[in-house]
């Protein structure tokens, strides 16, 4: 009776052991088929960071210091000297409005006005008429009665002639109209305007 109690003991210890083996070998081969291969890190176990182990007698680097900002590279650090230097700059431009769009025209000045050439050929301007003579005559009254024909007195010197419209005195000058104060008479010789000659009083 007692061999089977032992045996039995022997048989449960055998297979806690394997199931503990299997729990061991499963623990290990997940990380490796899940393609990590890190080893989970307590909260207890203090982090190592890799270090470069001092040799002895080497010289330990000095630590890095800002560099001096290079010429041309955006420097937050305001330049009193540019700045005052910017104010002394005075805008000089080519007188071009910068809202237009185009350039303005640049009208050229007149200078002294050219002598021209004069034409070739003259300007033919007609001679100037002389005016005729007046006419040696004086009209100083009528030599009709109411109701008839338009007749007048004229004289020349000493000679009277009479005279009505339409007439020629003196063979030379015609009696064109008549009214009641100046007759127009016409010279035939020179062909000169009519002439209008007043009424003479006495």
């Amino acid at each position: 009776m007692k061999l089977g109690t032992e045996s039995r003991g022997k048989t449960i210890g055998a297979a806690v052991l394997g199931v503990l083996t299997l729990i061991v070998v499963v623990y290990e081969l997940v990380p490796m088929f899940s393609g990590s291969s890190a080893t989970p890190v307590s909260a207890s176990q203090p982090v190592v960071t890799a270090t470069t182990p001092s040799r002895p007698g080497a010289r330990h680097a000095a630590p890095v210091s800002k560099k001096a900002p290079v010429p041309g590279t955006l420097d937050p650090t305001l330049q009193l000297q540019l700045l005052a230097a910017s104010e002394q700059t005075k805008y000089e431009g080519l007188g071009r409005n910068i809202f237009s769009s185009q350039a303005e025209v640049v009208i050229p000045k007149v200078g002294a006005p050219v002598a021209t050439d004069q034409p070739k050929d003259p300007v033919w301007t007609p001679p100037a008429v002389p005016a005729a003579p007046p006419i040696p005559l004086k009209f100083f009254g009528f030599a009709s009665q109411p109701g008839e024909r338009k007749r007048i007195f004229l004289s020349k010197g000493e000679d009277v002639f009479i005279a009505g419209e339409g007439e020629i005195v003196d063979r030379r000058y015609k009696v064109m109209r008549i009214s009641t104060t100046s007759v127009e008479v016409q010279d035939l010789v020179s062909s000169g305007p009519p002439q209008n000659i007043p009424l003479t009083q006495g």
